[in-house]
């Protein structure tokens, strides 16, 4: 190994350019991609009912792809499918644009509806 010396007389190894791809790597934990997706949920989904649990996830990794799984509760009545598509997109935005991962499915489940203030409770004829 060459050394290099100093201006101030010092000996000291040359330094050594390394290519990005070989300086490390850069790990997420599975804990900090479900609370971003979380979190994702939460915006699309706006306003929730007082009693309801907010939006949570839970997810998958596997290398640079995730798969996630967000559980929510929802107003009745609403447009469900529209709620749950617009769930599922912002959250694959917001995941692939934050962590960088490729997320190729984001499953949702409604747990629970809660009907509206004034809206008919049980059984009507």
């Amino acid at each position: 190994m060459t050394w290099v010396t100093t201006d101030s007389g010092e000996l000291r190894r040359p330094l050594t350019v390394v290519p990005p791809g070989e300086r490390g790597a850069t790990r997420i934990a599975d804990r900090v991609v479900a609370k971003i997706a979380s979190q994702a949920a939460r915006e699309a989904v706006g306003e929730v009912p007082g009693d309801a649990a907010p939006p949570h996830a839970t997810v998958v990794v596997h290398h640079r792809t995730v798969r996630v799984r967000v559980h929510l509760e929802l107003d009745y009545p609403t447009d469900i499918g529209a709620r749950c598509s617009r769930v599922r997109r912002h959250v694959a935005e917001r995941v692939r644009a934050l962590v960088g991962m490729e997320v190729p499915e984001v499953a949702v489940h409604v747990e629970r509806l809660h009907p509206a203030h004034g809206a008919a409770q049980g059984r009507t004829r």
